[in-house]
This record gives C-alpha cells, structure tokens and sequence, in this order.
C-alpha cells in the first residue's frame, strides 16, 4: 500500500511540473504589453472640445459627444443635454498622439469638426490649448499643434506596409474618459474599403475601440504607430469585435500636405466604377474576377482625355494589383495631380496599358455641379434611381447610335432600381409601354406607374439592349 501511495504522489508531482512547464511555455509566448504601454503612453493624449451653443438644431451625439454618422456608426449614444445659454457646450471627447517634440498633434477630423476650442490633456496631466493646422473629410484625420519647448514626448511612426494579418496590436486612449487605457487584439484584415471612406485603406482589428479612444495610436509589438483608431461597425451600438484604423503610411503621407496648405489634394480620373462579379468576369473573357470597371467617364475629365471609355476594366495602377473596384480611388487618390499613371486594363478581351495624366479630385462641394449643364435629375423617385438625359457626350461614351434616345442612370441606385439590378451607365428607353426621350418624359412615366402590376423596362447596357419586369408596391 505504502508503495502504491508513493507512486500516486509520484504522478501527482509529475502532472504538477508539467503543467507548470506548460503554463511557463504559454506565458513566454504572449507579447510584453506592459513594456509597450510604458514606453508608448507617454505620448497619447486626451483631447477635449468645446462648441458654440446652437439654437434651433437637433443633434446625436455618442457616449463621448460625436456626432453619429447615419450607417457606419462611430459610436452610439443619447442627445447631448443643452448646454446653459451663452455658455460653450462640450462637444466631443477623443484620444490623439505627438508625432514631434515641438507639438504636432494627431487625431480624427470627427473629433475636432465644428469646435470653437481644442483642449490636449498630456500624460503629466497638464492642458493646452490646441490650434487646428488643417484636416482632411475624407481620411478622417486632423493636425493640430499646441506650444512646445521642444520637450514633448513622441510615437515612433511604423511602416503599416509590414503588417500582416493575425499579428498581436494595441491600441491606446481614453475610451469613456477613462485616461490611458490599453486594450489588445490582432490584426483580422488589410486594405478594407469602407462605403463611408473610400480613399482609406483601412487596418481592421479586433481590439475593443469604444467612444474616446477616436484619433488614438494603434502600436506593433515594436511600439510603432502603424494606425489611427477612426471606426467601429456596429449593429447594437457597442463594439461587436469590428473595428478600423488609417494606415499609418496612408498618414504620413497626409501629414506634409495638412502643414503645408491645411488640406489634402487627391488625385482624380473620373470615372463611375463598379465591381467585377463571376459573370461579369466570365463575359469579359477573365478567369477569375478582379479590376475595376469602368460604367461612367466624366466628359472632359482626364480618364476621358485618355480614350477611357465604359467597358474597360481597370486590373492595375503604377503596378499595383487592383483587385477590387474598391482599391482604385485609393491607388489614385494617393497620385499627385498633374502626374501621369500608367493603368493596365482589358479592353475587349485584350490587356492594353493606357497613361492617363491624373487631375484634382473635386471638393465635396464641387463634385455635385461639375456638370450644371446636363439634363439632370437628382430627386429620389419611386424607383431610387437618379438619371441624365442622353446626350451626344453620353452617347460617344457608351458607344451608341445617335438616333438612341433615353436617360442614363447616375449616382447611387437605391430601392427598386438596385432590387432589379440596374447598374450606372445603363440607358433607359421604354418604361411602361411609353418611349422615353428625355428626364422631363421620365419623371412623368415614373409617377404614374402602376402599383402591384408588372411594369416592363427596355434597358440598353454595354451596347445590348432586353427588357426586364418589375413591380411597385407603393
């Protein structure tokens, strides 16, 4: 007996240190978060805003007092209680970095939009005014500078080109105010284009990013920024392990031009795109699909002046693969314009390489009359659809007859228009047993169509024409 005990506290022992060797194992495999964070957090910091009272002017703001965007949500929350009257109303908390010891600042533009007063909070817990230098819309990013001896602590800037998936990041802030908090995760994905931003090649992870951490650092295990925390996407509100940061070396690249003018230029070909799916790819002679293809050029714009036109796929930039109609406006728009960029694409089922000289992307306020002299609708209709009337520069684009009339479809397809596939750059010439020769004939068909009936509509698209049914249930 004596010696069956002896055997059995033998195994005990031995499970005992095996056990122990394994869990020694496993901890020395888990990244030293705590060196990262001491040496990096000295440089994050928290950023506060102020904002003029407004009268008259609903608004939704997040946990953190941003203002919610209607799809990809940054961050869910309640109205903002009304601030006392004459009195400032705070507006936004946010989380930013120092890229240099004389006081550059980083953060999201979402952040810092529509403030009266910039307040940075650094790590000593002392506050500084800050100014805004410039900010670009449409990469989310903002620079802002506060006085500095020239003593400030800085991140080291990685190469975001080095990041590969299922590799461990941190990310730190002030996620509810709470002041330097880190949070890890792994990388789950590159190059995501988002519909909301479809100049930034996002870094999607899953580190938990909730309302404050906004505009702060995403570190490597080397304690290199290699991204700003800019969205989450989110269902419930709260973070469902979905969230997207801007490469770093897509911000560096922004960094020079926000000091040097206050904004971002980007470059511009001036085309409607769309994905290439497996039909589309089997139609085109592809054997997989990939590119993007071209279903629209702007008259007069530089894709245009190149001999561009409707059809041609789009499979590379400056040697640069584009594997999807989303990874076009980010390989472009990081082209100076003026410079020329060499496009490889397929036309009728031949690869040809085309240089097109890049031009200026137009500002959001441009882009919506670049064209003022175009029969245009850009009212929401029943069938959500928007539309142009054909005309000869339409016509020589699409390569149809003259004697076609009809309206080709623009912008965004909606509702029925998107539920019955129609695509931009398809022409509309019947509608309902009634010809359609201009958007004035449109709109009148449209809103005397038929409820719970088949309507029937003859669409011509890459030169042939059918007519598909539908119908209308209101």
């Amino acid at each position: 007996m004596n010696r069956v005990n002896l055997l059995f506290r033998n195994f005990i022992c031995f499970l005992s240190l095996s056990l122990l060797s394994v869990q020694m194992v496993q901890a020395s495999e888990l990244p030293d978060f705590a060196r990262l964070f001491e040496e990096a957090s000295p440089a994050v910091v928290n950023i506060s805003t102020l904002a003029a009272p407004k009268q008259g002017r609903a608004q939704i703001y997040g946990p953190g007092g941003e203002e919610l965007p209607e799809i990809f949500r940054r961050y869910f929350g309640l109205p903002m209680p009304d601030a006392p009257s004459g009195k400032p109303q705070p507006m936004s908390l946010g989380s930013g970095f120092i890229i240099s010891n004389d006081g550059y600042i980083l953060t999201n533009n979402h952040v810092v939009q529509g403030a009266e007063k910039i307040i940075v909070r650094l790590h000593d817990r002392s506050e500084k005014v800050a100014r805004l230098i410039g900010a670009d819309k449409r990469s989310d990013l903002a620079l802002l500078k506060i006085e500095s001896k020239g003593n400030l602590p800085v991140v080291k800037m990685g190469d975001s080109h080095d990041v590969r998936p299922g590799q461990w990041v941190a990310a730190i802030g002030s996620p509810f105010n709470f002041e330097y908090s880190i949070t890890k995760g792994i990388v789950s994905a590159l190059n995501r284009s988002l519909p909301s931003d479809a100049y930034v090649p996002f870094i999607q992870s899953d580190v938990p990013i909730n309302p404050g951490n906004s505009g702060g650092p995403l570190f490597n295990m080397k304690g290199e920024v290699i991204g700003i925390n800019s969205q989450i996407f989110t269902r419930s509100g709260g973070f469902m392990g979905l969230s997207f940061a801007i490469p770093s070396d897509h911000v560096e690249w922004a960094i020079e031009q926000l000091k040097e003018k206050g904004y971002v230029t980007r470059g511009w070909l001036g085309v409607a795109i769309q994905e290439v799916d497996r039909d589309l790819a089997e139609s085109f002679g592809l054997e997989k699909p990939k590119g993007a293809l071209i279903s629209q050029v702007v008259p007069s714009g530089p894709a245009d002046k190149a001999k561009l036109h409707p059809g041609d796929i789009i499979t590379s930039v400056n040697g640069r693969e584009i594997m999807s109609s989303g990874a076009l406006p980010m390989a472009i728009g990081v082209i100076k314009p003026g410079d020329k960029a060499a496009l490889e694409l397929i036309r009728e089922g031949k690869k040809e390489i085309v240089k097109v000289k890049v031009g200026e992307l137009p500002d959001e306020q441009s882009q919506h009359s670049e064209h003022p002299a175009l029969d245009t609708d850009k009212k929401e209709n029943r069938l959500g659809i928007q539309v142009e009337g054909l005309n000869d520069d339409y016509r020589n684009k699409l390569r149809l007859n003259k004697d076609i009339k009809g309206v080709v479809l623009t912008g965004e397809i909606l509702g029925v228009g998107r539920s019955i596939g129609l695509r931009q750059g398809d022409v509309i010439t019947d509608l309902n047993n009634n010809r359609i020769e201009s958007v004035k004939d449109f709109n009148k068909v449209v809103a005397d169509l038929p409820k719970d009936r088949p309507v029937s509509m003859r669409v011509i698209r890459s030169g042939q024409s059918g007519y598909i049914t539908f119908r209308l249930t209101e």
